[in-house]
């Protein structure tokens, strides 16, 4: 079974170091620096990244480099924007009916 992206990143971890990853590509033991877990279990969190394409890796020497997959993360945003766009419209209407309540109060 393969994963969707919002399961990937459903998990804090692989957050985690998706937020790590986004300024500068990383090591896997650069990227395990940053946590109290096992170099295997990021490395598994690694993969799963991977599997989803949210993250690519390429080689450079002896060393793999991690990367954020830049359009994988803008497919996230385009579904999280249908939400903002009604919270957008929601809190708009908020602000006219507190502007009502605040003019009739004078």
């Amino acid at each position: 079974m393969r994963r969707d992206i919002f399961q990937a990143i459903a998990d804090p971890t692989r957050r985690s170091i998706i937020t790590l990853i986004a300024m500068q590509a990383m090591t896997p033991n650069a990227i395990a620096e940053n946590f109290s877990t096992t170099r295997q279990s990021v490395s598994k969190h690694l993969k799963v990244l991977l599997e989803c394409d949210l993250i690519k890796q390429e080689q450079q020497g002896r060393e793999i480099y991690y990367s954020l997959e830049i359009e994988k993360m803008k497919e996230i945003d385009k579904w999280i924007n249908q939400f903002r766009e009604i919270w957008e419209t929601k809190f708009n209407q908020l602000d006219e009916i507190l502007l009502t309540l605040k003019n009739q109060k004078k």
